[in-house]
């Protein structure tokens, strides 16, 4: 099931530590020190790494085959990849073939093209219906090893020819490695402290200046 952004809170307290919590307690969970009218606070939300598909146009996304991001993801679990079109629509190929328009209400954007890459937005779509025309895409076709979603995905983005991707898509390995695989460690970061505080309702951490992100993840 989707969920939506929990809202995770991070504040600086007692020295080099940062708290992250659901909710702003009363007291510091490391000093015990009162917090609630503690002028020199400011909280601030970790930014959720999730988004729906279709609020992102001309992207690629990705997210887990079964199940979801933040309850039910390993890192040894299989991520589904696809595209959107300039008006959101999803676009995926896997064992059922080619299917438009389902509902990817958490993913995680790989990429996305920029207003001022005018010449890939307008050639977007039309380069979606080249690919798709192309007979390769039965489901009798699919193999989860050799010819899966991520066969859909890379020639398309070889047939849209955008000097960016030029590169990274000559394979799947190049691709992930580029841009899969820092998307899905921050996010994995992300999903271990929410886990952390369904499970004990905060988490303290040292500031490390050399963190990924401006929460500390």
């Amino acid at each position: 099931m989707a969920r939506h952004d929990p809202g995770i809170l991070c504040f600086e307290h007692c020295g080099q530590r940062r708290i992250f919590c659901f909710e702003l307690p009363e007291h510091c969970p490391a000093c015990r020190a009162p917090l609630l009218k503690d002028p020199s606070l400011i909280p601030f939300r970790v930014p959720f790494p999730f988004v729906k598909a279709s609020q992102y146009p001309c992207a690629v996304v990705i997210k887990p085959t079964n199940g979801d991001f933040l309850s039910e993801y390993k890192l040894s679990m299989d991520l589904h990849i696809g595209i959107t079109t300039t008006q959101g629509q999803t676009v995926e190929y896997d064992k059922d073939g080619l299917s438009y328009g389902r509902d990817w209400s958490e993913s995680l954007l790989v990429y996305q093209l920029q207003l001022q890459d005018e010449e890939a937005i307008d050639m977007w779509d039309s380069v979606i219906e080249q690919v798709s025309s192309l007979d390769s895409w039965s489901p009798l076709r699919y193999n989860e090893e050799t010819f899966n979603c991520y066969t859909f995905v890379l020639a398309f983005l070889r047939c849209l020819k955008y000097p960016p991707l030029t590169d990274a898509v000559k394979s799947k390995t190049i691709f992930c490695e580029h841009f899969v695989l820092p998307k899905t460690e921050i996010a994995w970061k992300y999903i271990k402290l929410y886990r952390r505080l369904k499970d004990s309702g905060y988490y303290v951490s040292k500031i490390n200046k050399a963190d990924i992100t401006e929460c500390g993840l």
